[in-house]
């Protein structure tokens, strides 16, 4: 089988489903290529610079570019702005070229959506979408908005409409969580009966618990590194430094833990407006950036992680590297942290500090980090979302008139070319 997976952005320092999902994909023995722009993740973001300039660097990504990566096959695209937002250019000819039985995006709205759902009649592919867009960061989702309210009619427009387009010939949209796939359906015009929930998943090569002798001195080097003791309980927290991400928040708990003589102390991996003043904080030290390649270790060297307020994939990561989790109540994914962490109510200072006090006890910490190290693993390891989806794609090919009498004809029509 032949996958391609349509995707705006691309970065082989971070661990998202562009790259991870065809890592998989192409071990279980699809021939997987991923066909991106030359854009790095998060280029639209007012901070980009201040983020993630100094890790993204999208230079890295040339048009006309092609080469293999973890078993799978990049090839990166140029781009071009249309309507407001960016366009694959060649997309056409490169599936032309790639022949795909199946063609997955990101995302059932957008140039991408549409163009793949246009190239779908003539190059005979079956097309599958996906849905990332969390409830509490697609505003429209939680406002009590009129219905003939401009902004309304504008979404209708805009996106239901052309998403009810890309849904008519699509087989199946995969949302990564429940209040993501009420997004697809009431925003993106995805009809309910093809959607299905498909979780985000962790690579458990990269993100595992510290096991062996060597992740063991690994993380009393990495600890010594960067200044803290044995004994101090550090709290780490990975992502950009931003006031919608508020790590903040985590800081100001961790100083005023600190000064009740606690061991608690901070550890913020990542960039951003608000890193200042986290440094500010007593207790709590900054890092810049690190590849996915080397996250673990930062991961399995602390003790516990915090996301005061948006849901990340680094908390899937993190439980997979044995620590536990402490995100805020409203999260719309709580199988995150059930039973292998705790939530606390958003944005209130005080209860993020009695919830952290929850985990002094060594023993606490160990039990809770083993249980979710166990649910990665068993339940949102890449592998088996992969698994998942190619069984899926395979069943499409099938009913669609059997992959292999639909390789055969596509090997008809090339030679007549």
């Amino acid at each position: 089988m032949r996958v391609a997976l349509l995707c705006e952005t691309f970065s082989k320092k971070m661990g998202y489903l562009q790259s991870a999902l065809p890592k998989y994909l192409a071990r279980l023995g699809a021939e997987t290529h991923v066909v991106t722009m030359d854009l790095a993740p998060y280029y639209q973001a007012a901070d980009f610079q201040e983020s993630y300039g100094d890790f993204c660097n999208p230079e890295e990504l040339v048009p006309g570019a092609v080469e293999t990566h973890d078993g799978y096959t990049l090839h990166v695209l140029g781009h071009r702005r249309r309507l407001g937002h960016m366009r694959m250019r060649g997309l056409r000819k490169k599936l032309g070229a790639i022949r795909p039985d199946i063609v997955q995006t990101m995302t059932p709205i957008g140039w991408i959506a549409l163009d793949a759902t246009f190239w779908k009649f003539p190059l005979g592919y079956r097309l599958f979408t996906g849905c990332h867009h969390h409830a509490s960061v697609f505003p429209l989702a939680s406002k009590a908005a009129r219905p003939w309210s401009r902004e309304v009619l504008q979404s209708r427009l805009m996106r239901w409409l052309p998403g009810r387009a890309v849904s008519a010939c699509t087989e199946k949209c995969y949302a990564i969580a429940p209040d993501c796939a009420d997004v697809a359906v009431r925003f993106m015009g995805v009809p309910r009966s093809k959607m299905e929930v498909c979780p985000l998943g962790v690579d458990t090569e990269l993100f595992h618990p510290a096991v062996e002798e060597r992740d063991k001195r690994a993380r009393q080097e990495l600890r010594q590194r960067l200044g803290f003791a044995e004994g101090d309980i550090v709290c780490i927290y990975s992502g950009r430094f931003s006031a919608d991400k508020n790590p903040l928040l985590l800081a100001r708990a961790v100083e005023r833990l600190g000064r009740e003589g606690t061991a608690f102390r901070g550890l913020f991996v990542g960039q951003g407006v608000q890193g200042p003043a986290i440094e500010s904080c007593a207790g709590c030290s900054t890092h810049p950036f690190v590849a996915v390649q080397e996250l673990g270790e930062y991961f399995r060297g602390a003790d516990v992680g915090v996301w005061p307020t948006q849901e990340s994939m680094s908390m899937l990561d993190a439980a997979a590297c044995g620590i536990p989790i402490v995100a805020n109540h409203t999260m719309s994914v709580p199988e995150r942290v059930n039973g292998n962490g705790a939530t606390y109510r958003l944005g209130d200072l005080e209860d993020l500090m009695r919830v952290l006090r929850q985990f002094e006890g060594a023993q606490t910490r160990e039990r809770l980090g083993a249980a979710g190290a166990r649910k990665m693993a068993g339940e949102f390891s890449w592998e088996s979302v992969a698994r998942r989806r190619l069984a899926d794609y395979e069943h499409a090919g099938l009913r669609a008139g059997n992959l292999q009498h639909s390789r055969a004809a596509r090997g008809v029509r090339d030679s007549a070319a």
